[in-house]
């Protein structure tokens, strides 16, 4: 286990892209996107979940990958990144029974700025350095995630 929360929930594995093979065939329905600015991640406050967390959601159905961490970046950030490096892939274990759940984790550079507007999901954005409080919980999972994929940026 690489990383747990409150909740039970776990980060079991990352894999980064370039040593993946066998786990590209397994259905990924989700995409995270971790930016990056210097040493700050990018986290969106999430209404529902009353959490700090990774841009991301669910891949429609045909959408590519690339396109769902595309797409979710802009709807709930207000950023548009056209260089998302795939980073790797995520494998969790969620909710009371466990289940395993999988990820597709990209990663990029912005500038913080721009154009997000609080929404029905997201209220607020932070470039967060890791070591800043924030108000409200830090989802962990998501806060490793971040850091694993950032080493596809160099």
């Amino acid at each position: 286990m690489l990383a747990g929360d409150d909740d039970g929930n776990q980060l079991l594995a990352f894999r980064p892209a370039g040593r993946a093979t066998a786990i590209e065939a397994t259905p990924m329905p989700l995409a995270l996107v971790a930016l990056w600015h210097d040493d700050r991640m990018l986290l969106a406050f999430n209404r529902f979940r009353r959490s700090w967390e990774l841009p991301g959601g669910m891949i429609d159905a045909g959408e590519t990958p690339r396109q769902a961490a595309g797409r979710e970046l802009r709807e709930e950030t207000g950023y548009d990144v056209d260089e998302l490096i795939l980073a790797g892939y995520a494998r969790f274990a969620v909710g009371a029974d466990q289940r395993i759940e999988y990820a597709v984790v990209y990663a990029g550079h912005a500038t913080p700025g721009g154009g997000f507007s609080p929404n029905g999901e997201i209220s607020a954005l932070s470039w967060w350095n890791g070591k800043e409080s924030l108000t409200g919980r830090v989802q962990t999972l998501d806060v490793t995630l971040a850091r694993l994929a950032r080493t596809a940026l160099r």
